[in-house]
This record gives structure tokens, C-alpha cells and sequence, in this order.
């Protein structure tokens, strides 16, 4: 019963229902609690109190999964990473990566991958009103290409009522996207995780799920303070 109540808990926490979270999340560890009290075996209570622990851990509005992406591994479209995150009380996104530019570049289709992830989020079920991105000028003559660029999916965004504000950097280093309901994504690559297509009439150019992935590191983390830029 303890744990189909934390179970609920977490539910109910990805959902940003966050006092009814906490509530779920204090009944299930008391009542975990009394399993502990109840046992003999040295090693269950072991097992048990770890998981108190990490729901304990939890309760107090932090949360963190992580997800290996192996080297040509399929099935990890931008829906699928973070459709479960995306909640219908998101309103507000921040994506910080140093580089959203260079759409005619032999390995990557970085301004492409963010267009993709701007679909995403317009397609819904969260009720996207504003995107913060945070990234690097382009170097060269590149910069141009890149103005262009985000201009017109700036223009596009705003056909479907979302704002996009644009602010570059310089330093930018960390890769993160942030929802204003508390969960933050930190993928290694960034938003460029995919390999190039073997042509444009290839499966997997158009359906991110059936493009093969380069090797990277997904950290997913839940904090109600999570800081804005």
C-alpha cells in the first residue's frame, strides 16, 4: 500500500498537483514506515529504509533521473524525452544551448532541431505562451544565416501566439531546457543528439523516433525553485 501511495505521489508530482503530491508522498513513507518497524529481515530493512530515503528525498520537491542514450540507439524523439514533462500548466520554457546556428553545416541541423522542439511544444498538451532561448552568435558570416533563421521561426511562434525572445551570450557553456512547472532537462549534446541522415529520402529524416542517436547523457531534475534566466 506504501508503495502504490508513493507511486500516486509521483504521479501526481509530474502533473504539477504539488500539494496533493505531498500529501501522498508523507502518507506512503509513514506507512512504509510501519513495514520497517514490522520486519525481522535485516536485509528488507535495508531496502526499505533506502527507498524512504529516496522518496523522503522527493517530498522535498527534488527529483532526479537520469537517461544513458547509447551510440546509435533509436526511439528518443523530442516527444518521447519530453512529452511526460510537459504538463498542461507549462506555459513558459527556457532552452539555454551555445549552438542554435549553422543550418548548412556536414554533421549538424542545429536551428532545424530547435524549430522540431518548438513544434513539439505547439503541438501541445501544454499551453506554451513564451520560449526564452539562450545561445551564441554565429561566427562569420554564418551570423547572418542564423539572424535569418530565428527571425522567421520567431515569426512563425508568433502565428501560434507563443513569443520567442532571443538573447545570445558570448560564455554560454551548459546546455539546459527548463519548464516554469519545475522540471529541468540537461542533455549532454544539447538539442544536437541525433546523427546526420544517410540522405533526405532516408527513414528517420523526417521522424526524429527512427534517427539513429549519438552516445549522451540525459539528466532530468525537479526543484520548485527552479531559477529562470
Amino acid at each position: 500500500a506504501g508503495a502504490e501511495t508513493v507511486k500516486r505521489a509521483v504521479q501526481l508530482d509530474v502533473a504539477g498537483r504539488f500539494q496533493e503530491s505531498l500529501v501522498c508522498y508523507q502518507e506512503g513513507i509513514d506507512l512504509l514506515l510501519q513495514v520497517v518497524k514490522a520486519t525481522t529481515d535485516e536485509a528488507k530493512k535495508h531496502r526499505y529504509r533506502q527507498k524512504i530515503s529516496e522518496f523522503t528525498f522527493l517530498s522535498d520537491g527534488k527529483y532526479h533521473k537520469q537517461i544513458r542514450i547509447e551510440e546509435n540507439a533509436t526511439g528518443f524523439g523530442y516527444e518521447k524525452l519530453f512529452q511526460e514533462y510537459l504538463t498542461e500548466i507549462v506555459s513558459e520554457v527556457w532552452v539555454e544551448d551555445p549552438y542554435i546556428r549553422q543550418v548548412h553545416q556536414a554533421s549538424r541541423y542545429l536551428l532545424y532541431n530547435f524549430l522540431r522542439f518548438c513544434e513539439m511544444l505547439v503541438k501541445g498538451p501544454c499551453k506554451v505562451k513564451t520560449i526564452h532561448l539562450l545561445t551564441s552568435y554565429d561566427e562569420g558570416s554564418g551570423r547572418s544565416q542564423q539572424m535569418t533563421a530565428l527571425e522567421e521561426i520567431k515569426q512563425s511562434l508568433s502565428n501560434y501566439g507563443v513569443a520567442l525572445n532571443i538573447d545570445f551570450s558570448s560564455s554560454i557553456h551548459d546546455r539546459e531546457i527548463r519548464f516554469n512547472n519545475g522540471w529541468m532537462i540537461k542533455i549532454g549534446r544539447g538539442l544536437d543528439y541525433f546523427k546526420k541522415p544517410q540522405g533526405r529520402f532516408s527513414i528517420g529524416y523526417c521522424d526524429f523516433d527512427l534517427r539513429p542517436c549519438h552516445e549522451t547523457t540525459v539528466d532530468i531534475f525537479h526543484t520548485k525553485h527552479t531559477k529562470k534566466m
